[in-house]
């Protein structure tokens, strides 16, 4: 990608405007100090007028992004190039100083991003969990399993099929956390690595008949395309919490590569924080069902999200602080009969 021109720096005080509006919007009647009931339209672009984007395949192919976005480049005046790739695509895309904000689901790898200095002011955003797939006749026997490395050791005793992203993605990362935890190795013939994104790996499951993990939005955005069950659940529905799935969103640091757009990443996490598009991810819906759950509000606020928390996947297996966090949000938000 040519390096875009440097951008243009706003005044403090109109950059400070730009993200309260972003932030701080509740659209409820009697929200007052002074703030306008419809959204501010801004009058100056910000930067260059164009805000990029690096995220994951699941908020795209889900059609969240479609859904929230076009509010932010009405309001904000700004056009907002997505660029869907697995997460470890769209992490090195972001470090390399090609985007100005980056939207993924692999907390381990956006701690590195953060700690190496690349990214800012990260936040979390939203949640859901992964799930285990597979055909209906589930010839490995791993229905209702409540551990996912057992589920795995099975797939593998039974030489079944099982069908891996193979590409670095957050799903690919999470899928190899288990195949840590299990006793069994990922190899053979019946483990194929495609290097392909989400959709692509449930279509060629479902075609074959073999077992694969996904992020359950992008499952169920597609459920009625496919011939594939969940077999084992994540933590929505009580399964093991190894499958938990925090997406956040962060800035590219201007420090590290200063063409970046950086008063408009902090508009879009601004806004993708605010109670508005927080509410509107929690009331997106495919098939009937909520994918993805809100959680930039938790209660109690707790604004060491901006910064990395020593989160550990070797340490999935047992409670941990971000184990505990995860289920408070899951308490909050999934309904009991989700």
């Amino acid at each position: 990608m040519t390096q875009r021109t440097r951008r243009q720096v706003l005044g403090g005080a109109g950059a400070a405007a730009m993200v309260g509006i972003a932030g701080c919007t509740t659209g409820d009647e009697g929200a007052t100090d002074g703030m306008a009931e419809e959204p501010a339209q801004l009058t100056e672009t910000i930067g260059d007028g164009e805000l990029i984007l690096a995220t994951t395949t699941s908020t795209y192919d889900t059609g969240l992004l479609d859904a929230i976005v076009p509010t932010f480049e009405s309001a904000f005046g700004m056009t907002v190039k997505m660029l869907p790739q697995g997460t470890g695509a769209a992490i090195e895309t972001a470090r390399n100083g090609d985007a100005d904000v980056l939207l993924v689901h692999a907390r381990s790898r956006e701690d590195a991003f953060m700690q190496e200095g690349f990214g800012v002011n990260r936040r979390d955003m939203m949640f859901n969990d992964f799930v285990i797939v597979g055909p209906e006749a589930d010839p490995a026997g791993i229905a209702g399993d409540d551990s996912a490395a057992g589920a795995f050791d099975t797939i593998a005793a039974a030489e079944a099929t099982f069908v891996s992203r193979g590409d670095n993605s957050g799903t690919h990362t999470k899928e190899l956390v288990v195949w840590d935890q299990a006793t069994s190795a990922p190899a053979g013939r019946w483990y194929q690595e495609i290097g392909k994104g989400m959709g692509d790996t449930l279509a060629q499951a479902s075609q074959t008949g073999a077992y694969t993990i996904s992020d359950r939005g992008t499952y169920l955005s597609m459920q009625d395309e496919i011939d594939l069950e969940i077999l084992v659940e994540g933590p929505l529905r009580g399964g093991p919490l190894v499958l938990k799935n925090p997406y956040g969103v962060m800035a590219v640091n201007p420090a590290v590569h200063e063409q970046v757009n950086y008063q408009a990443a902090m508009a879009f996490i601004g806004f993708c924080t605010a109670p508005d598009t927080q509410a509107a991810i929690d009331a997106y819906t495919a098939n009937g069902s909520q994918l993805f759950f809100a959680n930039a509000w938790a209660e109690p606020v707790d604004f060491a999200q901006y910064v990395p928390m020593g989160y550990s996947a070797d340490a999935a297996a047992r409670l941990t602080a971000e184990d505990r966090e995860f289920l408070s949000w899951v308490d909050a938000k999934v309904p009991a009969d989700y």
